[in-house]
């Protein structure tokens, strides 16, 4: 090995390869044709694997070792020592392989054979595709389109109201029973009637294996062919509304016939269903209930809008499942017919006698015929939500409990949780879900089926506290409110409509356990979900006066994330209203003496940009009342204002007591008036006397009165107020109210007076008109007074159609004007036929 030199082997020698050396091997040992087969199969194999330029070797790197520049190789015979013999004689008798590794191809490399093509790179281009990807930010809604879309939201949920109504008379339908009775046998309708001398669980257990019974049945024979109801959205802009157009496979039930005929068929869709499967039990004697989801246009901003749907344009054409078919088999023969190699045909004529002279003929598969498709099973609706708009109820007269049948879409019983979708589901909202019976009557079981009714369903709803936060906050603790806001009055007044007249006993018990479901609803896990929860309320969610009583036990506790720090939770019970010594006095109040605030509301900061150059200016102004209105004096009646303003509770505050009426006067105000902003300020020993003629009464009378202030009116910045009525002592009331109704008789007579002096000024002009008439036609008969009105009826008509046409009327003036005599000599024939007496006869 030592002292023995020998030369690096060159990257410049042909490559051999196993298979090539045994080639060779074999030609060389075999007969002559076969040497001549392997030399043509040789040469073929170099003309179709072209050279590729050999890659120089990495050399490696070591640790810390960074990139470098490719250096250019020059080639050179390298020697190098080497310290053995033995190694030398191995090394030479080893013939190592090389192995071709071809790159990978481009997917822009060009075929040979194909001819250049030229690229053009349009970076403008590619700047809009991707500008037009980003995601528009919705619009904010301006409060005049809230306001629109709650009125909406109501109209919408009055005509949805009206539409399952219409479905739950329906279902009452004699025809439409009849035609569905023979899908239940007789043990279906046994175990829905169990006999009453079972024990409770049996006879709910039997009732329940009927209804089972009764859902198999339906669903196996009643087919969904058509798309029922699903969410409404609003659109995004209203161009989008002038391109949209109905499902093609939209309901087509819209009468009673139309209802009839799909419950002798027992097809439509799956809303149609389930009324159809009401019916029937209504047939079979059972208590039933049709209960919709109502899905109206949603009344609170964030809500889902409509999908944009796509152009005729960008839409493909659907193919039939026999052209699938077709162009899939034509794409797989042709690459088949590709994948036949030259190398292959002529590897496989080794070995054959006489292979020189054979060709062996290219074999193809046999023209297949084309499958025919698979015949095509029921319809699939698609743009459906997993849960359904429609099922129904059946009374359990063991237990005195409705309990939900779904027979077609999710096919449950006695699980009311498993029919509410989730909040992703954009074509399905759990909101409003309300149960009509037999008779008509119809009852709101939302809660039943919410699983977070007060977190998160009334949210949704026109019912909930959100809709209403710029009024005026109220609370159900405070005397003298309801505790309900206008949304929650408004649907008690429209769900009055279908209620029954006369309770039952069972109604009673629905809303007991109602209740109580409500009442069991866990607490929530978010805190964005206690914001207006009617149970809880954190410190972060309060109104600007809305304050908790100090001796208030929280709760519970909850927290952000795991690292932020845990707030109290409340209840909403221990939420008080707070208000101002001024709002309290306005409502008939005064807070005691000696009371501290429990809550200090600071100054308002409003920035206004100053008129005459140099930044933003700062103005402070003064809190007032909760509705967000300015007070007529800035500083406040009790003298308020500094660094805030103080804020009280209810209970902190008496009803206020205004000073007596003594000896026949009236207390009043620095104004000449006196506040009585409630009926409660009236003073003792006084009237307040609501009339716009009650001051001149009072100073008919000679009694002592004070205008009364009732409130202000408040336009912009400014307010006016407001004097309705005067307030009197007690004993002169029923004075002023009789020299009201006096004065009243003498306002009544004067116009009684005014209309007949109105009436006899036209009867007098009309009688004069007479008198004139007979004046003029006093020596005419009544042929020439016809002639007369005659003639005067046709100027009229002359007139008239000199207002149509005016060049007939010039043609006509001109022939009259030709006729008569020159202007110069001042004469003007007139023409007296009519015997008018120079006047113009009517």
């Amino acid at each position: 090995m030592a002292g023995r030199k020998r030369n690096a082997p060159t990257r410049s020698r042909p490559r051999s390869t196993r298979s090539g050396v045994r080639l060779q091997n074999a030609a060389a040992s075999g007969p002559v044709f076969l040497r001549q087969m392997v030399s043509a199969a040789v040469a073929e194999v170099s003309t179709q694997e072209p050279a590729s330029p050999e890659r120089p070797f990495k050399r490696l790197k070591r640790p810390g070792e960074g990139d470098r520049a490719p250096s250019k190789t020059h080639p050179s015979n390298v020697t190098e020592k080497a310290h053995g013999d033995d190694t030398d004689d191995e090394d030479d008798d080893i013939e190592f392989e090389d192995v071709d590794i071809d790159p990978v191809a481009s997917s822009s490399a060009v075929p040979a054979g194909e001819p250049t093509r030229e690229l053009t790179l349009n970076l403008t281009v590619q700047k809009e595709d991707l500008a037009s990807r980003r995601v528009a930010r919705r619009k904010a809604i301006s409060s005049e389109e809230k306001e629109r879309r709650v009125e909406v939201h109501k109209l919408h949920l009055l005509c949805l109201l009206a539409h399952v109504e219409r479905r739950n008379e329906w279902c009452n339908d004699s025809d439409v029973q009849k035609v569905l009775r023979p899908l239940l046998t007789e043990k279906v309708v046994q175990l829905l009637h169990p006999s009453e001398d079972s024990t409770q669980f049996r006879r709910m257990q039997l009732f329940k294996s009927g209804l089972q019974e009764a859902c198999n049945t339906f669903k196996a024979r009643f087919k969904i062919t058509e798309r029922g109801l699903r969410r409404a959205l609003w659109p995004e802009d209203e161009e989008q509304l002038k391109n949209y157009q109905l499902p093609e496979d939209a309901e087509t039930t819209l009468d009673k016939d139309d209802f009839l005929e799909a419950a002798r068929s027992l097809k439509g869709s799956r809303d149609v269903g389930a009324q159809l499967f009401c019916a029937l039990l209504r047939r079979a004697g059972v208590e039933t209930r049709l209960v919709c989801s109502l899905q109206p246009l949603a009344c609170v901003p964030g809500a889902p809008t409509l999908p944009k749907q796509r152009t005729p344009k960008d839409t493909p054409p659907k193919q039939s499942k026999g052209e699938i078919y077709a162009a899939a088999m034509a794409k797989y023969e042709k690459k088949a017919a590709d994948t036949v190699s030259p190398i292959s045909s002529l590897r496989r004529r080794l070995g054959h006698p006489n292979a020189a002279a054979y060709h062996i003929p290219s074999m193809k598969a046999p023209n297949q015929s084309p499958a025919r498709p698979a015949p095509e099973g029921p319809k699939q609706i698609q743009g459906e939500s997993p849960y359904p708009i429609y099922w129904v109820e059946a009374l359990d007269h063991a237990h005195q409990k409705w309990h939900p049948v779904d027979p077609l879409v999710t096919g449950t019983l006695w699980k009311p949780e498993s029919l509410e979708p989730p909040a992703s589901d954009i074509l399905n909202c759990l909101s409003y879900a309300v149960a009509f019976e037999a008779d008509g009557s119809a009852l709101d079981v939302t809660r039943r089926y919410a699983k977070a009714y007060n977190s998160k369903t009334t949210r949704l709803r026109i019912d909930g506290p959100h809709l209403f936060t710029n009024r005026v906050p109220t609370s159900s603790n405070t005397p003298g409110t309801t505790g309900l806001n206008p949304g929650q009055r408004w649907w008690r007044r429209a769900m009055r409509t279908f209620a029954r007249a006369t309770p039952k006993y069972l109604d009673q018990i629905e809303q007991t356990e109602l209740s109580n479901t409500e009442a069991r609803e866990p607490m929530p896990r978010n805190i964005s979900d206690f914001k207006d929860h009617p149970v809880y309320a954190l410190v972060r969610h309060l109104r600007r006066h809305e304050v908790i009583v100090p001796e208030a036990e929280h709760a519970g506790t909850v927290g952000a994330g795991s690292k932020a720090r845990l707030e109290r939770i409340y209840r909403r019970g221990d939420v008080r209203v707070a208000r101002s010594r001024d709002k309290w006095y306005r409502l008939g109040r005064v807070v005691r003496p000696d009371e501290e605030a429990v809550r200090i509301l600071p100054k308002k900061v409003v920035r206004r940009r100053p008129r005459f150059g140099g930044g933003v200016g700062v103005d402070y102004e003064e809190e007032d009342d909760e509705d967000g209105r300015d007070d007529p004096d800035k500083v406040g009646l009790f003298g308020e204002g500094g660094a805030g303003t103080p804020i009280y509770m209810f209970e902190q505050t008496d009803l206020y007591e205004a000073p007596p009426v003594v000896n026949g006067r009236v207390p009043k105000n620095r104004f000449k008036n006196i506040e009585v902003y409630v009926p409660s300020m009236v003073p003792k020993g006084g009237a307040h006397i609501v009339h716009e003629r009650a001051a001149q009464a009072a100073w008919i009378l000679g009694v002592d009165y004070a205008p009364a202030l009732t409130g202000f009116e408040f336009k912009g910045k400014h307010g006016t107020a407001v004097l309705r009525g005067v307030v009197v002592p007690e004993e002169s009331e029923e004075g002023i109210w009789a020299v009201i109704d006096g004065l009243e008789d003498l306002e009544a007579e004067a116009e009684r007076e005014r209309r007949s002096r109105r009436a006899l000024r036209m009867w007098s002009r009309f009688i004069k008109v007479l008198r004139i008439r007979e004046r003029i036609w006093a020596g005419a008969n009544d042929e020439e007074e016809g002639d007369g009105e005659d003639g005067d009826s046709g100027r009229e008509d002359e007139e008239g159609a000199e207002d149509k046409g005016k060049g007939v009327a010039v043609e006509e003036e001109d022939a009259d004007m030709a006729e008569a005599v020159s202007d110069v000599s001042e004469e003007y024939y007139m023409g007296d036929d009519g015997e008018g007496g120079g006047f113009m006869v009517e």
